[in-house]
């Protein structure tokens, strides 16, 4: 009877947090070593010309207007965000009457981590991070050229970048599974 009675008593006091009750994990945030961020040229493994350097800008220009980190050169950085443009797929989604596509989509992947110089390890790694944008041709009534498109995703991108550093692991998504290394992880490549 006592042991029931105890029992009772620990599961109503478990009960009685009631909705308030929500499970929160621990933020996630960079080590405390690292003060100044870097953004390294990203890779353009796509057929597309020109699209890393308006990347990296966007970039760099989103650290700066967060302002949390320093955003300094490679060389004076404790942790530098390397990437890739691993995909870039515009679909014609609609056609008018001849055949002219009329709505595109858009779609971009990034392969985006986190390098922790003095560890030389990467700290977090997004395989395929994306961004989506469906958009008319730009001769129907408020199209966009594919120029205009390409400048919202890398705004996208670059605030999902930026979040994903100064917030931490699952502030934002991507296309497969996210990971952070841990012990079993490779040494980072230099280039």
């Amino acid at each position: 009877m006592k042991k029931t009675a105890i029992a009772s008593v620990f599961l109503l006091a478990a009960c009685a947090g009631g909705p308030d009750m929500v499970y929160r994990p621990a933020e996630q945030k960079l080590p405390q070593h690292i003060k100044r961020i870097a953004v390294r040229p990203f890779i353009n493994k796509t057929p597309q010309f020109g699209l890393e350097e308006k990347l990296t800008l966007k970039v760099i220009d989103e650290f700066l207007k967060n302002g949390e980190y320093g955003v300094v050169q490679e060389g004076g950085a404790e942790g530098v965000i390397v990437g890739e443009i691993t995909h870039y797929i515009l679909t014609p989604l609609q056609y008018d009457v001849n055949l002219v596509p009329t709505v595109y989509k858009l779609n971009v992947l990034v392969h985006m981590r986190l390098l922790d110089r003095a560890a030389n390890r990467y700290l977090w790694e997004e395989p395929a991070m994306q961004a989506t944008k469906m958009y008319s041709a730009p001769t129907m009534p408020g199209g966009l050229t594919e120029e205009s498109a390409r400048e919202f995703l890398w705004e996208l991108l670059a605030k999902d970048i930026v979040k994903r550093t100064v917030e931490g692991f699952g502030s934002v998504g991507s296309a497969s599974q996210k990971k952070i290394p841990g012990d079993r992880s490779e040494p980072a490549k230099a280039p």
